[in-house]
This record gives C-alpha cells, structure tokens and sequence, in this order.
C-alpha cells in the first residue's frame, strides 16, 4: 500500500516508507527520515480544493435546528478547522494514488478513522476514542458552567445601561475592541459616533463587564448583556450542538463527529446562544430603526438578520477588517436560506473587497463601498533595506510561536527584528539581542526592511507600504490569506523564511492604495444610517468594483 496510516508511538521500519507527514495535533518523533516535501503548501491547496465541500455540507447541517450554536456549518476558518481536516483528507487520498510509499502519523481518534477508509490506505491500531470523547464532554460541561455564571453576573452588572438606548435608534452593534474608547472612536466604525451624536453604539456578549463599563462611560453605549435574563443563563448549561443520525453518517461522518465533539468541548455554542437571546431581547425591546455592525456571516449574524428583518429592521452589514480566498464563510453559498440571512446593504472597505465580495455571491445592489475606517493613508519612504524586520504575532499560539521561531533566527544573524504582540491574544517570548518587542502597529514603524505574518491586516498594509511581505505558512494549518484577488506576498515556511527574508534586499511591489480601499464616505454612513437606505446610490457606488 502506498499510504501506511499509524498512531505516532507505532513506527515501522526506517524502510518501510519514502517520505512521512504528521497531522495537526501529532508529535513527530525524531529520526524519522525524509518528510513528505512542501507540505505546507499541499495542505494549503488541498484546503482551497475543498471549499465547495464544507459549503455545501455546512449549507445542509446550518439548516438543522440548533447548528446556530456552531461555527462549523458557516464554513469560518477562523472559528473551525474542520476544513483543515478535509484537507488532510484530500491531500492523504492523493497519496495513496502515487507510486511512492508514504507514512501519515496521526493521533486524532476521529480524523484516523475518516483517513482509515480512504482507498490505498492501509491502517494501523486506531487511536482510542473514547478517552478523548469524555474529556472533551467534561470539558465543555465545565466551560459551559463558567459561561452561565459569568454572563448571569454580566447581565445583572450591566443593567443599568439599557437606559441608553432609546425606541427607534441607528445603532452600531461592536465587539469591545481594546482600540475602542467612550471619547468618540470605535475600531470598526471610526468616528461615526462623534460625527453623529444620536448613533448609538452596543457591545457585542464578547465584551466583559469591566471594557463594557469603560466603554459605556459615554452615556450612549450599552451592552447586549443587559437585555438578558440571568435565568436563562443558566439554561446554558446544556446547550451542546446536537446532529441527527443521518448527520453523522456517509463519508464524512467521522470529521463532522470530530467537529461536534470540538465545539461542545467549549463555551462556544452557550455564548452563541446566549448572543442570539440577548440581541432577540434587544430587537424586541429598542426597535431599532438600524443596526449597522462588522459583518463575517457568522452563525449569531444570520440569526440577527432574521429577527431583525421581521420587525422591519434595516441592516447594514460592514466588512469586517480584510477577506481573501480563504475566508469561505463570507460566501453566500452556505446559507441555507441564501440572502434572506445576509444585511440589506454590505458596505465594503474598498473597490476590492466590493469586488471579493461579490464572487462571493453578494449581489451589486446589496454593495456599497463606505471606505475603510481601519486603515490609513501611508506616507512614502517607509522600506529601509537596512532596517528591521518587523513581525506582528498571530493571535493562533501555534502561528505566533512559529513567528518567534524564524524572529529569534533571523535576529540571530545580526538583523534586527521588532516583535508586536496581538492585543487582544498575547504570547509571551524572551527577548535576546537583535530580539525586541515593539508596542507600535505597523502604521506607526518607520524605517522597515520586510514584514513577517501570518494572518490579520499587517500583509495588506506592508505591500500597500511598498515593503515586501512574507506570509508564513504552516504545515499543521492554514495561514488564512486575506489578501483580495490580484494581489500577493511571498509565501514561506518555517524551513525557508530565514533564508528566504535575508536574501530579499528590495523593496517589495507597491500597491496603488485607491485600487484596494477607499477613504471613509461619511455622505455614504449619513445615508446609511439616517436616511433612506433605498436612497444611497448603490449603482453608482459599485461602478469602482465592475
């Protein structure tokens, strides 16, 4: 057989096989041999070529009552890596159909047993389950006891600003964003509040009492925790993501069993419910006449749309940050009700992300570009080739610590590296000579030589800047590109990035900013949220998109 299948702790023979590959989660043992060559970026496609896979699955199990509670079925690579695990599966059958004999390690009880039925796979002992299906329902039983007291708690602590909010507001609904403050500003919608002083802002139930109390300070934001009932809190208990049979059955029964037991070995699906509670609460309550809020296509959001569209709510979706080829969640493809769980209007950055979103089966008249509040003009002359390399961490532990791996070997060399901590997910790292830690985002660098990232807006901003970008991939995950179409960083692996960004010594291809965003329309915001929405020239708008 050309693909021998095995648990990490039961290795064949030296010459049994070619080349061997460890899943994500599985040790490699050393002494192994040769390693299956460019995995990370076989893994990468193979994630690619399943997309259409985890849309339709996802479109067919987000229609099952209680799937709302999940990230896996709204296909959010950020929120599931159910899509890696199809594409272990479509990279192990490729394998098993070459003449070269491979060894796949995996460790995973549930992706062994879907890799074990692939054809030409000749399988070991498989991992045991049962160990690892207990503790994950231990696990998510606890974590779920810690989300009903603490949102309970919430709920009663944050009362009191329901007073805010009056009957019939334009609202922007917001994650509490440490960027954020009660002067004005919002990290998603820039000034707006300051510009509109009757726009009303409210805290996503991701914000804790203490952020939601700082933000609230301004007297016209209010948290979503306050429309909730500390009873039903503590119903959250067991809210688990629950399949039917049939769901579980067919070819990829055992990843969507993985999927299930994954999520419900957390808080995740009690706080997705929990969302939903609250922003159903609010709707009824407030009666909004808008709701404006970053829009992913999540679970929660389509949800929003539905409660919200009932009662006659406008709804204006903004782009959240950036979205690239790998962001399969924005697609309307997996929406089992298709538009009818997406925004009114979709106001994207810029006329490239109007365009991304469009392939993504936004239809034109639902686009408005608004600009892009997150982002800022770059002044010239910010590549120095004798500058350092500036790495801003990923807020994935495996990616961040991967990013400090090649920083301490780049700085090893003599180039000095400055390191920026995500602010919302920390990782901590001992710092050496040439290693620095920096708390200023690229924006505010001067001075660069090359940028190196793995996820988030930083690769965006670096080839608007001119300088070159290099995106890290992995070969246990995918490092989710959000560049829009047409546009490229170097991509490199943990085994060539130090060469690689050493031998670079140019400046990197600049891209022409109007191409990709746009600077904020506040005419486009005014008609958004206070006016009539039929009203805003959509047409006209996506002219810089067409």
């Amino acid at each position: 057989m050309p693909v021998r299948l095995i648990r990490s702790g039961d290795l064949p023979d030296a010459g049994a096989y070619d080349a061997w590959l460890a899943v994500t989660g599985t040790p490699a043992p050393a002494g192994l041999g040769a390693k299956l060559p460019g995995l990370a970026a076989r893994l990468e496609a193979a994630f690619v070529a399943e997309r259409d896979t985890w849309l339709q699955l996802g479109r067919v199990l987000a229609a099952a009552p209680g799937a709302d509670v999940a990230h896996m079925p709204t296909a959010g690579a950020f929120g599931s890596d159910f899509g890696i695990m199809l594409a272990w599966g479509r990279l192990v059958g490729g394998l098993a159909r070459d003449a070269a004999r491979a060894l796949v390690l995996c460790d995973d009880p549930w992706l062994f047993r879907h890799l074990a039925r692939l054809p030409g796979v000749e399988a070991g002992p498989a991992p045991a389950l049962w160990p690892k299906a207990v503790w994950q329902a231990l696990r998510g039983f606890f974590a779920r006891c810690r989300v009903a007291l603490r949102v309970a708690r919430a709920a009663i602590a944050l009362r009191d600003t329901r007073r805010v909010m009056g009957v019939g507001d334009s609202v922007i609904l917001v994650y509490g964003h440490p960027a954020s403050d009660a002067r004005g500003n919002d990290a998603y919608f820039g000034d707006l509040m300051a510009r509109f002083p009757a726009l009303k802002r409210l805290l996503h139930t991701d914000c804790g009492v203490a952020r939601a109390r700082a933000l609230a300070a301004d007297g016209r934001t209010a948290s979503l925790h306050a429309w909730g009932s500390p009873l039903f809190a503590l119903t959250l208990v067991g809210v688990r993501w629950r399949l039917g049979r049939a769901h579980l059955a067919g070819p990829l029964g055992w990843l969507v069993r993985r999927a299930a037991a994954s999520e419900n070995g957390g808080g995740g699906p009690a706080m997705n419910r929990w969302q939903d509670h609250c922003q159903a609460r609010w709707l009824a309550a407030a009666r909004p006449t808008r709701v404006a809020w970053p829009w992913e296509n999540h679970g929660w959001e389509r949800n929003l749309c539905r409660a919200a569209r009932r009662r006659g709510v406008a709804l204006i979706g903004y782009q959240h940050t950036v979205i690239g080829p790998h962001q399969f969640n924005y697609s309307t493809a997996g929406n089992p009700d298709g538009l009818s769980s997406i925004p009114d209007v979709v106001v994207a950055d810029g006329p490239a992300y109007g365009a991304e979103m469009r392939a993504l089966g936004v239809p034109a008249e639902r686009l408005a570009i608004g600009g892009a509040f997150r982002f800022r003009r770059f002044r010239d002359g910010l590549f120095d080739a004798a500058g350092p390399l500036f790495v801003p961490l990923s807020p994935v532990v495996r990616a961040a610590r991967a990013q400090l791996a090649v920083a301490g070997a780049v700085a090893g060399r003599g180039r000095k590296v400055l390191v920026r901590q995500h602010p919302m997910y920390p990782v901590p790292f001992s710092k050496q000579p040439n290693l620095l830690a920096s708390d200023a985002a690229l924006v505010d660098q001067t001075g660069l030589s090359a940028v190196l990232y793995t996820t988030g807006t930083s690769g965006l901003e670096a080839v608007l800047m001119g300088i070159p970008a290099f995106r890290m991939m992995l070969e246990d995950r995918i490092s989710i590109d959000v560049l829009p179409a047409g546009v490229t960083a170097t991509a490199v692996t943990e085994e060539n990035a130090v060469k690689t960004i050493l031998a670079h010594t140019g400046p990197g291809r600049r891209v022409p900013w109007d191409d990709i965003l746009s600077d904020p329309d506040i005419a486009v915001w005014k008609s958004l949220l206070f006016d009539d929405i039929e009203h805003v020239a959509l047409s006209k708008v996506m002219k810089q998109t067409s």
